[in-house]
């Protein structure tokens, strides 16, 4: 967010409800002010996984590999509209269509998000913010699941990722069709 003004966070009960208001910097170090989150991942043609390296001067996990993309909703934003804005202001790309794949919470000791997730194919180029993100790559998903719990990744991708594989696992014993990676 740019400017001098401080964010603000719509704060939720346990059932996605808005109860209230609070600053970014009381919901990051409080776990009782639940906030909502839009995380989009964006695959290339091959399946393969763009990942996000956080700058170094971002609060929260900084220099990790993390969702392609990945923000906090505006006041009044709904999830979609969310992962829109926010893949284009990571990432660079506009209209980029966007599909629905789950809803999940992270919970841990220096916050609470709850997290709708989406999915995008792009092959590039990304005009990232570098002041956000120090790069961007592709991974495929045995160099995910090689470095995983090596300290490569943020813990909020890592949960993000089994998520996916869940996801991916139902969707493929339903018949469903075989998602990317």
């Amino acid at each position: 967010m740019s400017g001098c003004s401080e964010e603000i966070f719509e704060i939720l009960d346990e059932q996605d409800r808005v109860i209230g208001r609070a600053p970014r910097r009381l919901c990051h170090g409080d776990p009782s002010l639940i906030h909502r989150v839009a995380h989009v991942m964006v695959f290339n043609k091959k399946g393969e996984l763009l990942l996000q390296k956080r700058s170094p001067d971002k609060d929260i996990q900084p220099g990790r590999w993390d969702t392609s993309v990945g923000g906090h909703l505006a006041l009044g934003e709904d999830y979609r509209a969310a992962a829109g804005r926010e893949t284009r202001e990571e990432l660079g790309l506009e209209n980029l269509a966007l599909t629905y794949l789950y809803g999940s919470r992270i919970r841990n000791e220096i916050e609470s998000e709850n997290v709708a997730t989406f999915m995008a194919v792009a092959e590039g180029p990304f005009a990232f913010d570098t002041r956000e993100i120090e790069t961007v790559r592709f991974w495929t998903a045995t160099e995910i699941a090689i470095a995983l719990g090596s300290g490569v990744f943020t813990s909020h991708f890592e949960e993000e990722w089994r998520s996916y594989l869940r996801w991916r696992q139902g969707r493929a014993a339903s018949g469903q069709g075989h998602p990317p990676i």
